[in-house]
């Protein structure tokens, strides 16, 4: 009896060790946080870096919104809102040129976005589905172009211009601009090109179109994305470029945006008031651009950035 007593309270004792130890496991395991949680003060830390770069990203613009409000004698003091006034926009709008500078650049800006996305998406088409002679050349020129500074091209481009008779005329400034954007949205359309497959277009001339009517009708509606990104970045370039606008147009009444901008800093007087409340109307047009091609945006880049 003795002996079956001792064994099994020997049992007993092992069982509750057993206990013990999955205890002390599982306890364990409960203070393990798991891959990829943050601590509550990395979260933190986190937050705060985000708000914080978040002000200093929105700053800027709200102060020339503020500014733009403030009348001459309190546009460069500290002062947020003081004698709030809409006096910058009527000057503006009515003793200045900037409507003419308005239409100017929706001008050069629209048919420069036109133009360069359709040259754009014939070369990626072309360059990602056949094969010609001077192809590779072709994308070596569109790409070592993208290395020159823009600062070295206004001289060769000016004198061209001159020969050419495009001087102060809008469309030498839509060709100096689409030599920008075409080189780098070429190569991004080629690369948006390459991740839609070959057998869609085998399909179309299965149907009887030719190699236009295939781009046309069957790829184009499925690049929507890589055309929103060209599109945003050729009416970007052209809508807010200053060094050509500045060199190649004269006379207030010719000039886009950014040139007028200049126009309200000179030597001896600087209207900040209505410099500010320009760069508010400026920005207008671009974030209603934005806003409609946003959903395309991500995906257009992905795409170009993964194949290119």
């Amino acid at each position: 009896m003795s002996t079956a007593n001792t064994a099994a309270t020997t049992t007993a004792d092992k069982a509750t060790a057993g206990k013990q130890t999955a205890g002390k496991a599982t306890a364990g395991k409960s203070t393990t946080r798991a891959r990829g949680s943050r601590s509550p003060l990395a979260s933190v830390g986190l937050h705060a870096t985000l708000v914080v770069a978040s002000v200093i990203a929105v700053f800027p613009v709200l102060w020339i919104v503020l500014t733009s409000l403030k009348p001459a004698k309190h546009a460069i003091t500290t002062d947020f809102v003081k004698e709030p006034t809409l006096g910058n926009y009527t000057y503006l709008l009515e003793q200045s040129h900037f409507l003419s500078w308005f239409a100017n650049s929706v001008l050069v800006a629209g048919v420069t976005t036109v133009l360069g996305v359709f040259i754009a998406a014939t070369t990626g088409y072309a360059v990602s589905r056949f094969k010609f002679p001077g192809m590779r050349p072709l994308m070596w020129t569109l790409l070592i172009t993208q290395m020159f500074p823009m600062a070295i091209l206004i001289v060769p481009l000016y004198n061209l211009m001159g020969d050419l008779g495009l001087l102060n005329q809008p469309l030498g400034l839509i060709i100096t601009y689409l030599t920008i954007a075409v080189p780098f949205c070429a190569w991004m359309m080629k690369g948006f090109f390459d991740t839609i497959p070959v057998e869609i277009d085998e399909s179309g001339r299965v149907d009887g179109l030719n190699p236009f009517g295939t781009f046309w009708r069957l790829i184009l509606p499925l690049a929507k994305p890589g055309l929103a990104v060209t599109g945003f970045y050729a009416f970007i370039t052209a809508w807010g470029e200053v060094a050509y606008a500045s060199a190649f147009m004269v006379g207030e009444e010719n000039l886009t945006l950014a040139g007028g901008l200049q126009t309200f800093v000179t030597q001896y007087t600087s209207n900040w008031g209505a410099m500010s409340a320009a760069s508010v109307l400026i920005a207008i047009p671009a974030a209603i651009f934005f806003v409609f091609a946003q959903r395309h945006l991500v995906a257009g880049m992905t795409a170009g950035a993964t194949k290119g």
